[in-house]
């Protein structure tokens, strides 16, 4: 019988099969099957590895989940239990005759070191590899389009850096092309760089001597590995992090820090890793920042679970509008620090708000 690597390594030969199978409502793309989410619906945010080093390898740029192909039939299936998953799994395959796997032709002397498939480096140390080549935030284009989202201390933050041609393939056509980012450091509990996350920058679309996001159609984008990590700000060096506000996207975290400039802040950046976040130890209080949407309610819902497992209050931050960079660009600081103070507990009002 195969193991799970094996049958992941089985469905990998077999990955174009397994996408028009179970996901029929996508379409090949050069390498890619893009399709729009687990679901099968339409769309272009979820892109499937069809060959290659990273062949069954899938991310959907939306929603931020990526796996290989046996995590994909459990998503696509609605399965819970990896047996289930397995003997999917299983019966696709014998329904497939495979073509004998063709063995990478043997070096010799002289011979084309291009005859050979490139060596995929992990994403982890790619994610690494890209911060190293940032530079510092202040004074950048990345800069100039978060003090437009009125955030104007960002560059305090050593997680944010920025990148003047950071690379970008379109999934679609394949081409690629570069622009300016801002880079944003996802770490684990103990600081180490997990992964990156990537906003694309270009014109304003509004503002013709603004900054926007790039006009392309996956402007933000992550790499490494982000289940359980988050991007941090305001962390303290000490190992013991008693009360804490975590949320999904850069912005809506950073408007928070803006104005609880002492309140560790994390930005999990979508709402299925929320609901995976790992808590630093010593964590007695949690707050959880939403964003006015379903998928937002989900992952505070699982993320809530979670930690109230593990003795952690979790309390509930809401903004007044869609998120709380939309409160601090219409509503401004003032009122967005009144609307917290009737949220926070009285002890994090004194610590953590401008009296």
């Amino acid at each position: 019988m195969l193991s799970a690597s094996e049958l992941a390594d089985r469905l990998a030969r077999d990955a174009e099969a397994v996408c028009r199978h179970y996901l029929s409502a996508g379409r090949r793309a050069g390498n890619y099957w893009i399709v729009g989410d687990v679901a099968n619906n339409k769309g272009r945010s979820l892109y499937v590895h069809l060959s290659g080093p990273r062949a069954g390898r899938w991310t959907d740029a939306a929603t931020g989940q990526y796996g290989d192909l046996l995590d994909l039939l459990r998503e696509t299936c609605g399965l819970v239990d990896f047996r289930d998953v397995a003997d999917e799994a299983r019966q696709f395959l014998s329904l497939v005759q495979p073509e004998p796997a063709q063995p990478p032709p043997a070096l010799s002397r002289g011979g084309d070191a291009r005859d050979h498939p490139p060596i995929d480096r992990p994403a982890v140390e790619r994610a690494r590899r890209l911060f190293r080549m940032t530079q510092p935030l202040a004074g950048t284009l990345a800069d100039s389009y978060l003090r437009q989202r009125a955030i104007l201390r960002a560059c305090a933050h050593p997680a944010l850096r920025f990148h003047p041609s950071c690379y970008y393939r379109d999934l679609l056509t394949g081409r690629t092309t570069s622009y300016p980012a801002l880079i944003a450091a996802v770490t684990d509990p103990s600081g180490a760089i997990t992964g990156v996350h990537r906003t694309f920058l270009g014109p304003s679309g509004l503002d013709p001597n603004g900054v926007g996001k790039a006009q392309v159609d996956t402007p933000r984008r992550a790499l490494g590995r982000l289940l359980g990590n988050a991007v941090r700000f305001r962390f303290p060096a000490r190992d013991s992090v008693p009360v804490l506000t975590v949320g999904e996207g850069l912005e809506s975290m950073l408007s928070l820090s803006h104005v609880m400039p002492g309140m560790p802040i994390v930005s999990a950046l979508t709402a299925n890793h929320l609901a995976t976040f790992r808590l630093p130890a010593g964590c007695a209080r949690l707050y959880i920042a939403a964003d006015a949407d379903a998928a937002g309610r989900h992952g505070i819902e699982g993320l809530s679970c979670r930690v109230q497992a593990l003795g952690v209050l979790p309390l509930v931050l809401a903004p007044e509008l869609g998120d709380f960079n939309e409160d601090l660009r219409r509503l401004g600081p003032d009122r967005l620090i009144v609307h917290l103070r009737a949220q926070l507990a009285p002890e994090d009002v004194q610590a953590f708000l401008p009296t």
